[in-house]
């Protein structure tokens, strides 16, 4: 033992200093001292593992490598503590296991005996308390590395306040404070508790066996959706062998709750969502717990929540939903899904021409014109001064996708791609939400069909809810622009946050776990990425 570490151990470590890693340190660690009197051997030892962790190396360097994990006193064993008993909860946020990594601080800890030693473990806790905190409150995963869709930037955090507010604030306050505070997180972690809990009894039963099923059936397929449906809390217990009314309703609200069209019959759509095994639901929320991550924890007082698996827009006051409408979202294809990124909304356009996309004029429109000049003729077809182009004295053939030298563009009116008014957050994908002259696309369960855009059933009323707070008659100052039939730009005078989202798993504002279908795929991709990354279900865990 060199002469430095002499002053800051004392004999009888043999028994471990760290008492099971909870206990306190015997007097004469680091804590407390002075920058001056810290031994060289410590302040080498945390450089060297926070090499790897800018922030924790800027937490010590400022900090003037005051030890807040490795102390005697009763403030530095409520760390260790509160630390050891968060990482041994991850599995609680669906995020992986860290006892392994708890076993290993515990036996750094005891092995201690150096002040080197004390240096190692002062680092690796620091670096377990940031990795921790970054992991719960801005997700485990890179979105963009699991689906070219998920264009989404996850908020960022500084590492080094994290230390410094377990330095200064209660321990055990500081940890729970790191949990995301928003309700939907909440929500889905008592929803995952309570799937565990059903997955640990055995399930919801059997499946329901028939392809379809309707008032006035019986046998043994009604009785197993009877029972199923039972199991999930849709229905009372019952002993009817027939699909009588109480089955019906329990039908139309488990329809209601998984996004489908409440008629009350059990077709195919309705009983592939009643023989979900209870896995698959508890994989949906726990995907819905790290998109939830992702998100930032200041949406705006007034934001625009845009859930695509839901195929709704709405518009969020304080917490409350004061305006919803149905919404068709873009086709599952590779070029036309719609991606999730959040931005601000800045205007609205009423009677907008329809700039069309570069990308549709040459893989849809010209294709057509090189077999009919005249194809597409409510499109207008520009050079590059704005001028319309004589479809008559053009020869399309000639071009390709890459040296097409026109822009196309649909003047507005009420056949107008957009409709009659879009809104507007600049971003580089080219996404907004607008009207549409096919109403009838809003009619349908499963509503994807556009190039990209979000496109609104009541574009109107979503427009007054808008302007609702900067002008006093919001309807009529709106129709007054729309009635004129110029494209007009309208300013919104406080900018609205947009997020645009995508959700299998919500928990409704009454608390009742809400699904919906994996429309693009891309929930799978994510809980593969969450299961290489070391997340796994109750039922394959040892």
């Amino acid at each position: 033992m060199t002469r430095a570490s002499a002053g800051y151990l004392l004999p009888g470590l043999k028994a471990g200093l760290f008492a099971l890693a909870l206990g306190g340190l015997a007097a004469g660690t680091i804590a407390g001292a002075a920058q001056a009197d810290i031994p060289a051997a410590f302040r080498q030892a945390v450089a060297e593992v926070a090499s790897t962790d800018d922030a924790v190396a800027r937490f010590y360097r400022e900090n003037g490598y005051q030890a807040i994990w490795t102390g005697p006193d009763e403030v530095s064993r409520q760390r260790r503590s509160a630390l050891l008993a968060a990482l041994n909860e991850t599995r609680a946020h669906g995020l992986p296991d860290r006892s392994a990594e708890v076993s290993r601080l515990v036996q750094l800890m005891r092995q201690a005996r150096t002040t080197r030693d004390f240096g190692m473990a002062e680092a690796a806790l620091s670096k377990a308390l940031v990795d921790y905190a970054t992991d719960l409150q801005t997700g485990l995963l890179v979105p963009s590395r699991i689906d070219d869709g998920l264009v989404r930037k996850k908020h960022t955090v500084d590492g080094a306040t994290f230390l410094a507010g377990i330095r200064d604030t209660q321990p055990y306050a500081f940890m729970r404070s790191l949990v995301p505070a928003s309700p939907q997180y909440r929500g889905l972690m008592r929803e995952k508790l309570r799937l565990e809990q059903v997955l640990a009894a055995g399930g919801w039963g059997p499946a329901v066996q028939a392809k379809k099923l309707e008032p006035g059936d019986q046998g043994p397929a009604v009785i197993a959706l009877r029972n199923r449906l039972m199991a999930m809390g849709y229905l009372q217990r019952s002993a009817a062998r027939s699909y009588d009314a109480a089955l019906e309703q329990a039908v139309q609200r488990f329809q209601a709750d998984h996004g489908l069209e409440t008629d009350g019959v059990a077709g195919a759509g309705t009983l592939a969502e009643v023989n979900k095994p209870v896995s698959s639901r508890l994989k949906s929320v726990i995907v819905a717990m790290e998109r939830e991550r992702w998100l930032t924890p200041d949406r705006g007082e007034r934001h625009i929540l845009v859930n695509q698996t839901d195929f709704t827009a709405k518009i969020v006051d304080n917490g409350d939903v004061t305006f919803e409408t149905r919404s068709v979202i873009g086709k599952n294809t590779h070029d036309r899904r719609s991606p999730e990124f959040s931005d601000e909304m800045e205007h609205m356009v009423i009677n907008p021409s329809w700039y069309v996309p570069r990308s549709i004029i040459t893989k849809e429109y010209l294709p057509k014109l090189r077999n009919n000049p005249n194809a597409v003729g409510h499109i207008q077809i520009t050079d590059r001064r704005g001028r319309v182009v004589n479809r008559g004295s053009a020869d399309f053939s000639q071009y390709t996708a890459r040296n097409f030298p026109y822009s196309m563009r649909q003047p507005p009116s009420r056949s107008n791609a957009l409709g009659l008014v879009k809104f507007m957050f600049p971003n580089k994908y080219n996404i907004y939400l607008h009207d549409t002259p096919q109403k009838s696309l809003f009619a349908r369960e499963v509503r994807a069909f556009s190039h990209g855009c979000i496109r609104l059933a009541q574009p109107f009323e979503f427009a007054y809810a808008l302007l609702a707070r900067q002008t006093e008659d919001p309807k009529a100052f709106f129709h007054r622009i729309l009635n004129s039939g110029r494209e007009t730009k309208v300013d919104l005078e406080q900018k609205v946050p947009v997020h645009i989202i995508y959700r299998t798993a919500v928990v409704s504002s009454k608390g009742r776990a809400e699904f919906r279908r994996d429309v693009y795929g891309r929930d799978a991709k994510i809980w593969a990425a969450l299961e290489r990354a070391g997340v796994v279900l109750p039922s394959v865990q040892g």
